[in-house]
């Protein structure tokens, strides 16, 4: 039923599941009408609001929630199975009264992995905790049937920004239309810019091809699913339970990675793989990372190379190919790369769909919560070993992104300030440096005047960096 509040449309409706969603326990329901702090309500109805409000402008939790302030979700149990009823939900997602296909699709997926992270399945205490993580992400992405046992590797991996330039956008849906001729399937973040681009673009291949089983596969957690609603082409939607996972599950998904524009996200995501292949025991798997890009992302992929050069050095940087301006050539070399994946996974004997080869420390498995005395405690020191160094800056972008971003982080800095973020004067420099061409490029997320959410300080020597500080710039 179609209302109209002071602002916005509305409406209210009794949602049907999709496939096996429709029984779940007495127990499952409970805890998604709980609203007490160890209930799921309260989550489930922020990402059920993101779900339903695909396609919006808005990428802020906080500003979507007070846009729907009466919005509510709720589970009823029916003899037929469960229903969702929605109150003052957003018009968009319905056409006379009906909600979207795809929407119901995601909205349900949701459904599924919320209730899923309440599921700790690893029963593994026989294993190291790296490990027992890693088999968690596997029974994870089983349960949401993301493993094509039979299919040999065939999954491209695509990062970067949302809000990126239309030239930069276009040329995303170029590589995912040259990728998607070759029948190629492509798995993002799910939301819209560089995530969503390849994806368009593999569907009009895949189409042309009459190729009908493409895979559009997202990847997701609770945390940023409001500022990355799901787009509308994903048609495997999986939500990991924290962003550490959601990067283990990627690199351990897919079967190559390209990397387009994007901000202090991308750059996270890139320091996160870049830090687990440096380890020494992974040294000899194929995980091949393309950066791409138009010809006028030349000086962000400068940025970036310099950085990586500057910071974990020039053995870091020798994992990445450099392509800017081909979309053609990257797909021919991404193609020619998943056949040498192909060959690398039988000649160690690994499962094409999941690759349980690579070694994954747990500095990049735990979950970081960037609040002001985790940042000021970070490590970063090119005497690290490159993978520890790696994961350190990839925590300090981390807490970058959650206090521009974020509603937690930026509540924290509303509150106590800017984060303060010390270490090695010349890693900071590069830290400054790069920080300050993404600024430049209009790739961080500001509204008017940027306002920083750190400030970045060195110490003046490792004994007294605990206490002393003196600062070095702020953007």
């Amino acid at each position: 039923m179609l209302k109209e509040t002071l602002f916005h449309k509305v409406v209210n409706s009794t949602i049907r599941p999709a496939s096996h969603m429709a029984v779940l326990s007495r127990r499952e329901i409970e805890q998604l009408r709980d609203v007490t702090g160890t209930g799921l309500h309260k989550l489930f109805r922020k990402c059920a609001l993101a779900v339903l409000s695909s396609g919006s402008q808005v990428d802020n939790c906080e500003e979507l929630m007070s846009m729907y302030p009466d919005f509510d979700i709720q589970v009823r149990e029916r003899h037929q199975g469960i229903v969702l009823e929605v109150t003052n939900a957003p018009a968009e997602a319905f056409v006379d009264d009906q909600l979207i296909e795809g929407i119901r699709y995601h909205l349900f997926s949701v459904l599924r992995d919320i209730l899923y992270l309440r599921d700790t399945t690893s029963n593994h205490k026989h294993l190291s905790p790296n490990m027992q993580i890693s088999h968690e992400i596997f029974y994870r992405l089983r349960h949401a049937g993301a493993f094509h046992p039979g299919k040999k590797p065939n999954t491209v991996v695509c990062w970067g920004g949302h809000a990126i330039p239309v030239e930069e956008y276009d040329y995303t849906k170029e590589i995912g239309y040259y990728l998607g001729l070759r029948g190629i399937d492509i798995c993002t973040g799910c939301g819209a810019g560089a995530m969503k681009g390849p994806m368009k673009g593999a569907a009009i291949a895949h189409a042309k091809q009459r190729h009908t089983k493409g895979r559009h596969i997202g990847l997701t957690e609770p945390g940023i699913i409001a500022a990355e609603a799901p787009n509308a082409i994903v048609n495997e939607l999986i939500v990991m339970p924290d962003i550490e996972k959601r990067l283990e599950a990627f690199i351990r998904l897919g079967h190559v990675l390209v990397i387009f524009p994007g901000g202090v996200g991308t750059m996270e995501e890139l320091l996160f793989v870049l830090g687990v292949l440096s380890h020494p025991e992974n040294q000899d798997i194929e995980l091949p990372i393309f950066l791409t890009g138009p010809e006028s992302s030349g000086s962000y992929f400068d940025s970036v190379t310099r950085f990586i050069e500057m910071t974990l050095g020039s053995t870091a940087l020798n994992l990445v190919r450099k392509v800017i301006g081909n979309p053609g050539l990257v797909a021919k070399q991404v193609n020619d790369s998943l056949m040498h994946v192909t060959r690398e996974r039988r000649q160690h004997d690994d499962s094409f769909h999941y690759n349980w080869s690579l070694h994954i420390e747990g500095e990049f498995q735990e979950p970081f919560i960037p609040d002001h005395d985790a940042m000021a405690k970070l490590q970063l020191s090119r005497d690290l070993p490159t993978q520890v160094l790696a994961a350190n800056l990839r925590r300090a972008l981390s807490g970058i992104v959650s206090g521009n971003v974020k509603e937690q982080g930026v509540n924290a800095i509303r509150e106590h300030g800017p984060f303060q973020i010390k270490g090695e004067p010349e890693l900071m420099n590069a830290m400054d440096e790069l920080l300050t061409s993404f600024a430049r490029q209009g790739r961080m997320k500001v509204k008017g005047d940027y306002v920083p959410c750190y400030e970045i300080v060195k110490a003046f020597n490792s004994e007294e960096s605990a206490s002393i500080t003196e600062p070095v710039t702020t953007l």
